[in-house]
């Protein structure tokens, strides 16, 4: 995906012994000029893949959400604004559940969305074995088709579709119903309010229309909660 919209792109493998430096960076004493010098982290980019986020330690974990919150980190007091656009998308290994840390509510509220993948259909997975090479060797030669800019446009375009007062009333009337609701241990937050708002505009923008329709918050209703 980055390659096909001209975006920076790191990836982090997390670890138990993984550091919050190893992530954002930190300042090295650079011999020659007798200066310390900021060697900037992997978070440094466009689109950051974090993963197995739940093997790292909830410090290292941490480290992600000053980012995630206010596109900027904060190395030894200095603050840097990252460059726009920014994403993190992390995995989560469902399998093994020993010697991991979970993340708290507050963190995972942080994401937009949650996507559970699974296995693919037995005609997709026989497609995929006939086609593994194939795609592994299309993936190096990938040309963008996207520019940075254009991205940046969609985005702005995006964020301006208009939102009709009674969609505003669906989705707090949605985010307060999760609140109060028996089957629900922990109801949503207004940051979820803000994700379902967001996803719907973006839903609607996608679909070619410039306002929001209730169908468009169903759509996203349920990965965003």
């Amino acid at each position: 995906v980055a390659k096909l919209f001209d975006l920076g792109f790191k990836r982090v493998q997390m670890t138990p012994d993984l550091l919050p430096g190893d992530i954002v960076g930190f300042y090295i004493f650079d011999q020659k000029t007798g200066e310390f010098r900021l060697r900037k982290g992997p978070i440094f980019t466009n689109l950051l893949l974090v993963d197995e986020v739940n093997r790292a330690s909830p410090r290292t974990q941490s480290a992600l959400l000053e980012a995630m919150q206010e596109r900027q980190v904060t190395i030894e007091g200095d603050s840097f604004r990252l460059e726009e656009p920014f994403m993190v998308v992390a995995t989560q290994n469902p399998v093994e559940m020993e010697g991991v840390f979970p993340l708290p509510e507050a963190q995972l509220d942080r994401f937009l969305v949650k996507i559970n993948t699974g296995y693919p259909s037995r005609e997709g997975f026989k497609t995929l074995l006939k086609k593994i090479e194939e795609l592994e060797s299309a993936i190096e030669g990938l040309k963008p088709v996207v520019s940075k800019e254009q991205v940046a446009k969609a985005i702005h375009e995006a964020r301006s579709i208009t939102v009709d007062d009674s969609i505003y009333d669906y989705i707090v009337s949605i985010i307060e119903e999760t609140r109060t609701h028996p089957a629900v241990r922990l109801g949503g937050s207004p940051r979820a309010g803000i994700a379902i708002l967001r996803l719907s505009r973006a839903w609607a923008y996608l679909e070619g229309r410039n306002y929001v329709i209730p169908d468009d918050v169903k759509a996203v209703a349920k990965p965003a909660l």
